[in-house]
Formats: C-alpha cells, structure tokens, sequence
C-alpha cells in the first residue's frame, strides 16, 4: 500500500542527523581526494584544504540558516524557490540530484575497488547499490542507525591510520615547511576543489528536514557538529599523510592511507584500512542516496519531476518510487562511468547547489538570519571560483545535463499552459 503526496515521519534527533551527516561526508573523498589534490597541488593541498574548509563553512552555515526556517525536505531546491523563485528553485534541485546521482556512483565505485577481487568490481558495485537502495526503501530509522555503525568503524580506522603512520612512518616535518605554493594558486584552488567533494554532506542532513525532529533547533546544531568534527578528522588525516609519505609519492599514491599504515614495515593493516575504506565509501553510499530520494520527492510534489514519484510508502514512511529509480540509475552509471568522471561531475553540480543556497539565504530577513551576510557572499564566490577550477570535460558535462534539465522544464511549462488554455477554453 502507498499513499501519493503522503507526508514523512520525524524519527531523527541530533545524534542521529549528526551522523548521517558523517557518514555523508567521511566517504570517497578521504581515501580517494589527497592523490589527485596533491598531484594538482603537492603540498600546497594543506591550503587547498583550508580554503575547501571555508567554502564548506559559508555553505553549512546558509545550509543551517535556510533548514532552520524552512524545515521540510528537498534542501536547496526549497529555498531557492521560496527565496529566490522557481527557476533558481529548480536549478538547484537539478544540480544536486544529478550531481549527488553521480556522486553515488562515484561511491559504489570506490567501495567495489576496495572490497572486489580484481575483475569483479562493476558487479560488486552493483551489489552494493541494490544493497543500500533496500535498506532505504524500509526506513529513515534504519538507514540513520545503519550510517551511526559506518561511521563509528571509519573514525576508528582512520585514526589508527593516523598514530601507526607517525608512529613507524618516519615523519617528515620538511614536507610541510617547503613547497607549499610551488604549483601555484590555480593548483592550489584545483585541489581546494576536489577536496571540496570530501566536505559536501553536510547538506544531506538538510535534504531531510521533514524527518528530524525540533528542525529549527536540531538542523542548524547537527550541520555544524557534524562539519566541525569532519573538519579536525580530515586535517589530522592530511598533515599525517604529508608526513609519512611526502607529497610526491602521494601524488602518484593508488591508495595513500594504506601507504600510510604500512610506510613502517607493517603490511598487515593495509586490510584494515581496506575494510574501512569500504565502510566509508558504502556509509556515504547509504545517506547520499536518501538524500537524493528526498530531493527529489519535493521536486516531484512540484512537478519539476515526474508527480508519481511523490509517493510516499504508507508502511516505512520514505519516498518509494524515488529510491527504486534512483537504484536503477545509479547501477547503469557505474556499469558504464569511471571513478575520475563522476567525481568530477559530482563536484560541479554540488557546487552549483551550494551558490544557490547562499544566494538564498543572503535574502533572508534579520528574524530568521542567524550569521552575517558576509559568509553567503563569501561562500557564493568560492563556489564559483571552485567550480571554474574543475577539469574542463567536467564543466562541459555539467552544463550540458543542465541544458537537459532547462529544457526538460521548459516543455513541461508549455504543456501545462496549453492543457490549462484547453480546459478554459473548450471547443
């Protein structure tokens, strides 16, 4: 049984937003994003981190802001619409779910590397994709409880990384002091951009405002705990990963955490990280999806998306038909894309999402305003700026699946307007 345009159940408290905003956010981006950063930055990826960080920072803080009045799901997509109008509304939306459809991707890719036998990858991450797509399908409850247990196993391992690395990796304090701006600043903001990606779920806990309890209290709190710890994670992890392997075999590192652990002599943790890699990437897998299927619910109760993906499970309560879709699109995209395309895809389209909700919360009033203007227009300029440092197939890809959406909604408009005409005037 299923109910069309039902509303969502509030189950979720703070510590269960928190982590899904965790298990958003400490995926792909930790055990994949340092090689291509330091490849595109070398040491300098440290400030390419903290200006990641900042941007990360402006947008959570018009992410809280915009959840704390508006506290239903759909993130951005709602804002836009109600602060800005329906165009920005929808160009948001599109963004994030096409963008975060290949970010999903880009995570069942990355789990099957590190879980597969060599040759089983693609069926594996198919696997993974249905295996997460079920877990959602029966509960909000269940995919929060789910992402505590992710998480938890990849704060452990990452910081066991951590203290074998500098315990047996001989650490280097020249890594840091020398070349921190020998790839210049467009390297740097290149590699700002792609660790941009390891910040960008955040948002996720937003997406799912209909769900959380007390949202104006507990989004705004759980969005910033959760970037806060993600923040001190990630630091620790780079600063220990320049130390012990030095930023040259980073940049052609396959898989630096594990180089990290074993840098010592002690090849028996490579395993370890390799299951924790694996719990990152499918945690992230996990709230990523959920997040989709609520953005698209509210695009869909508007009609920018199809109506019939509106309906909401009358038993677990979570928007059905969006997650089985979504499950659908997601295997033929890792079937068919590799990890470099949809990271860079992913990245764009999320930024986009991101200038939108500053954009938006730069309008709110001073009732409703919870930080200063300055961060919105800060946080709209760094998105800008990051997403012109992507690789340019990356933007090419992004603007032309945003054409695809424009036009989608242009001939849905047309079709309403003369379906309406017709019902006024019959003949």
């Amino acid at each position: 049984m299923t109910s069309h345009q039902g509303a969502l159940a509030r189950r979720l408290g703070t510590f269960d937003a928190v982590a899904v905003g965790l298990g958003s956010m400490m995926g792909a981006g930790i055990f994949a994003a340092f090689a291509p950063a330091a490849v595109a930055a070398g040491a300098g990826l440290l400030v390419g981190l903290a200006l990641a960080a900042i941007v990360a920072y402006c947008n959570a803080t018009a992410s809280a802001q915009l959840a704390a009045q508006y506290p239903t799901s759909g993130g951005t997509y709602v804002y836009g619409r109600e602060r800005l109008g329906e165009w920005p509304g929808f160009f948001a939306g599109w963004s994030f779910v096409v963008g975060k459809t290949a970010s999903a991707a880009a995570m069942a890719i990355t789990f099957a590397a590190y879980a597969a036998p060599v040759g089983w990858e693609k069926p594996v991450g198919v696997l993974a994709v249905l295996a997460v797509g079920a877990v959602n399908y029966v509960g909000v409850t269940r995919t929060a409880g789910a992402t505590k247990v992710l998480a938890g196993v990849v704060l452990v391992v990452l910081a066991f990384v951590v203290v074998l690395g500098l315990a047996q990796g001989h650490p280097q304090p020249s890594a840091l002091s020398t070349g921190l701006f020998d790839h210049g600043w467009y390297g740097i903001l290149q590699a700002a951009a792609l660790l941009f990606f390891a910040f960008a779920g955040y948002a996720r806990i937003a997406t799912m405002g209909e769900e959380v309890r007390e949202p104006q209290r507990t989004i705004p709190r759980a969005v910033l705990i959760a970037l806060a710890i993600v923040l001190v994670v990630y630091a620790a992890v780079a600063l220990t990963t320049l130390l012990t392997i030095g930023p040259e075999r980073l940049a052609s590192s396959v898989a630096p955490l594990s180089d990290v652990a074993t840098a010592g002599g002690s090849f028996w943790a490579s395993p370890i990280v390799r299951i924790g890699a694996a719990a990152a990437t499918l945690g992230s897998l996990l709230s990523i999806t959920a997040g989709i299927g609520r953005t698209t619910l509210a695009m869909a109760r508007h009609e920018d998306l199809p109506a019939w993906l509106a309906a909401v499970h009358e038993r677990y309560h979570v928007p059905h038909r969006a997650e089985v879709v979504l499950a659908v699109v997601v295997c033929i995209l890792v079937v068919t894309t590799d990890l470099r395309g949809a990271l860079g895809f992913s990245s764009f389209g999320v930024l986009l999402y991101y200038f939108v909700a500053n954009a938006s919360a730069f309008t709110q009033d001073s009732g409703h305003r919870r930080y200063p203007k300055a961060l919105q227009v800060l946080g709209a300029i760094g998105c800008i700026a990051l997403a012109a440092c992507l690789p340019l197939p990356s933007i090419v890809a992004g603007l032309g699946v945003l054409a695809v959406g424009i036009g989608y909604r242009i001939i849905r408009q047309h079709m309403r307007r003369e379906t309406s005409g017709a019902t006024r005037n019959p003949r």
